[in-house]
């Protein structure tokens, strides 16, 4: 392995053009250097758009008709070269060193299989989300980034996006896959990764109001891993590795999840949102913030 490894960075994009130059920006600025920067038009139809694609001359450009986020992020996985990849969508961006210190993580780390940061949240949501890897916790809340620095050979091993999860949570269900492998992450303490939260993303606009229908999928797609006798296992081995909530939680509210009813779960989770670490952190960091 060389001591500069050739990093890729996959950025799908659908009508992004007003947000996609503050990204490209982002990479152009990294401290580490060599980089592929990959990004996959998934059917853009704004004029703007398309025209500022047409205009790049340092990227590798692949375009498709529409599939949608996960089929993007595999396109574009399929056609990086990097040992390493890194997926980072079109209205999200970096800091100047984030390649260099997730590569520092990973090599420092030889159990470790991927590296993420903590989360600067921007937008309609602020402050810094602290983040850790506690798989036990994953599989009832993504605790994780989707902006993951991977081995391309890795996401190729556990197979990639699931792209039939149009609607949201594909990169849950993935982080999932690669803990259900065996594959764990470290974290770096800083956030190097700017996550523009918006009323109108994919997240709140129509995930969250899908939440126990797609957790459900998410479930059925990972059978092995939610048996009572598998979550026990995994509680024993994660209880005392840090997490974000009581990890005896967990146990309830999946058994909320499997008794009430979807619409009546439903509601509970929307009321416990608005009490979420995010919500909480950003009430924090306007409290503080100079007036």
């Amino acid at each position: 392995m060389t001591d500069t490894p050739l990093i890729s960075i996959v950025i799908p994009c659908y009508n992004s053009g007003r947000t996609l130059p503050q990204t490209l920006a982002s990479v152009r600025a990294q401290t580490h250097q060599p980089l592929e920067v990959i990004v996959v038009d998934d059917g853009s139809t704004d004029p703007e758009t398309v025209a500022l694609l047409d205009s790049l001359t340092d990227i590798k450009l692949v375009r498709q008709a529409n599939q949608g986020l996960p089929a993007a992020r595999n396109t574009g996985f399929r056609n990086a070269t990097g040992t390493y990849v890194l997926p980072l969508d079109s209205d999200d961006w970096l800091d100047p060193t984030a390649i260099e210190k997730l590569l520092a993580a990973l090599r420092s780390n030889p159990s470790a299989d991927f590296a993420f940061s903590y989360i600067q949240m921007e937008g309609e949501c602020c402050g810094t989300l602290a983040k850790n890897f506690n798989f036990f916790e994953q599989l009832f809340v993504n605790q994780l980034p989707y902006c993951l620095l991977l081995p391309r050979a890795l996401w190729l091993a556990v197979g990639g996006y699931d792209e039939t999860m149009r609607r949201g949570y594909e990169d849950w269900e993935f982080n999932i896959r690669l803990g259900g492998h065996r594959n764990f992450g470290v974290v770096v303490h800083e956030p190097l990764f700017h996550y523009r939260v918006s009323s109108g993303g994919m997240l709140l606009a129509t995930s969250s109001h899908l939440h126990g229908q797609l957790w459900r999928n998410i479930q059925a797609r990972n059978p092995a891993l939610y048996s009572w006798n598998a979550l026990w296992s995994s509680w024993k081995v994660w209880r005392k590795s840090p997490s974000t909530y009581p990890l005896w939680i967990y146990f309830i509210w999946l058994f909320l999840h499997h008794k009430l009813p979807h619409t009546l779960f439903q509601r509970l989770f929307r009321f416990l949102l608005q009490h979420s670490h995010g919500r909480r952190v950003t009430h924090a960091s306007r409290v503080q913030a100079p007036t």
